[in-house]
């Protein structure tokens, strides 16, 4: 049995493959958990000497949780990275340190975003805790959560120091493409839970939205690129409520 299994899950992320695999040689095995790519990042993957299974994908947390099934009875711990995202050397270090020994059911790692090629830490970027390293048996995902999915731990959860890299959008047309499905998904939640909205809302949420981000969660200490940042995500709020609006007609 392996102690660690380093997971990456993949759709056309040939562009990342490699230097994600790379940041990941400390553990013990490294599976790709492909969703049937078109691109290169088969061939990229195995290229890098990474393990490579295929699995059609239906939603995140469906496909995180056949990533667990797949190691069941083989691996101590899984380590989920996205492939825009890196482990550092600092990390890497902790977490061998850590597994050894450990009582938990989950270690949760805090999360720096790289947002348009700018590390940012406020407007809600930062921590951004993701329970991300997991013991196999003690920790399984929530089937309703189909995006940003949330694990369940059998047991207590742990927090590690080091960050975990996350080049999240690339620029402003990566952003606007991300946002669009992901405020979707959200307004498509909502409507199934019975949430009609009220004329005012359409108003009303973005502008708590913006002082929400700017100022609660500290985007102004950011300047132009957290104000930019959140008056984004509050045109995304107003997407979302005109979006529902759209379901209840």
């Amino acid at each position: 049995m392996k102690r660690l299994t380093a997971i990456v899950l993949t759709h056309n992320e040939a562009a990342q493959i490699g230097e994600c695999i790379e940041s990941l040689r400390f553990a013990d095995r490294i599976i790709v958990f492909d969703s049937f790519s078109t691109d290169e990042t088969v061939a990229l993957a195995r290229g890098c000497g990474a393990e490579v299974l295929q699995h059609r994908f239906v939603h995140y947390a469906a496909q995180r949780s056949a990533a667990l099934a797949a190691v069941a009875g083989e691996s101590e711990w899984v380590l989920f990275v996205d492939a825009d995202e890196r482990i550092s050397a600092a990390l890497a270090r902790e977490i061998r340190e850590k597994l050894p020994g450990s009582k938990v059911a989950g270690w949760r790692i805090p999360r720096d975003n790289y947002i348009f090629g700018v590390l940012t830490r406020g407007a809600g970027w930062h921590p951004d805790y993701q329970t991300r390293l997991l013991r196999v048996g003690a920790a399984s995902y929530d089937p309703q959560r189909r995006v940003h999915e949330v694990v369940r731990l059998e047991g207590p959860q742990g927090t590690l120091e080091n960050a975990l890299i996350h080049y999240n959008y690339r620029d402003l047309a990566h952003f606007l493409e991300k946002q669009e499905r992901y405020v979707r998904y959200d307004a498509q939640v909502l409507f199934e839970q019975g949430l009609r909205p009220k004329a005012h809302s359409l108003i009303l949420q973005p502008l708590r939205h913006f002082y929400w981000r700017f100022v609660t969660l500290g985007g102004y200490r950011e300047r132009w690129h957290g104000f930019k940042l959140s008056l984004l995500m509050a045109w995304y709020e107003f997407r979302k409520y005109r979006i529902l609006q759209s379901l209840w007609r």
